[in-house]
């Protein structure tokens, strides 16, 4: 697999020198002129972080690009006009909700590329992206994947996102599977609209369609997490296996 001059593959145990702190000359330039996808996730972490409804947070924070050829949609956190495409989030003195931050900006320098396996193991590519604004390589901290994951807190961002591939890379939405819009709109609300979705999992009308008894509809309601789960689950019925 052949990479740009600037990413270089991350294998086993191999260490990288990287470190980013407000002392790092650089500090939070990574943070501006970038295209950031948001996973399901990421929205559900930084609505309890503001203390916003999905709808608020997508009206305040969000560009949902539509794919015309009829994929799945994607979810972007819009820029500050600022004429450096700066996060919203970010401040002089750093990230403004750093404890909610998204996967991507957690694992960063490394990116995690992931496919699913015939047998439906999970297959990761790691790479070391060095961009020419970055001076926080010439930090002496030390690390392989493994420790840099578990100290970003990346354990929970990549098995729900690891869910969530299995819908994306389901064997149907491999065959240049067609989403009609109420079919982009209804993926949109199951995985990032979770209260939303929450008020339908709740409705006797869904619980008949989908034969769920009071008892399966209190474990799937129990927690965010849960409803997630159940989200990703369902979809594959609602997009694959339903008529329109």
């Amino acid at each position: 697999m052949d990479f740009p001059d600037n990413i270089s593959r991350l294998c086993g145990k191999k260490h990288f020198s990287f470190g980013c702190h407000p002392d790092v000359a650089c500090f939070t330039e990574c943070c501006r002129e970038l295209d950031l996808a948001l996973t399901p996730y990421d929205v559900l972490c930084l609505c309890k972080e503001l203390h916003m409804s999905a709808a608020e947070f997508f009206d305040r924070y969000v560009v949902v690009e539509q794919d015309e050829k009829g994929g799945v949609p994607v979810v972007y956190l819009g820029m500050v006009d600022d004429g450096r495409a700066s996060c919203p989030f970010i401040s002089e003195s750093g990230c403004k909700v750093y404890n909610s931050r998204p996967g991507a900006c957690r694992a960063y320098p490394v990116g995690r590329g992931v496919t699913l396996a015939a047998n439906g193991d999970v297959r990761e590519v790691h790479v070391l992206v060095r961009e020419a604004h970055c001076q926080g390589f010439a930090e002496s901290d030390s690390h392989n994947v493994a420790e840099w994951f578990k100290n970003q807190g990346l354990t929970e961002y990549n098995a729900i996102n690891d869910e969530v591939l299995r819908l994306l890379q389901h064997e149907k939405a491999a065959q240049s599977l067609c989403l009609t819009q109420e079919q982009k709109d209804t993926f949109i609300l199951a995985l990032y609209r979770l209260d939303e979705f929450r008020n339908m999992v709740s409705s006797a009308d869904f619980c008949d369609k989908y034969m769920l008894d009071a008892e399966e509809r209190q474990a799937i309601l129990a927690d965010d997490m849960s409803l997630l789960r159940f989200a990703i689950r369902w979809l594959q019925i609602r997009l694959f296996t339903e008529k329109t």
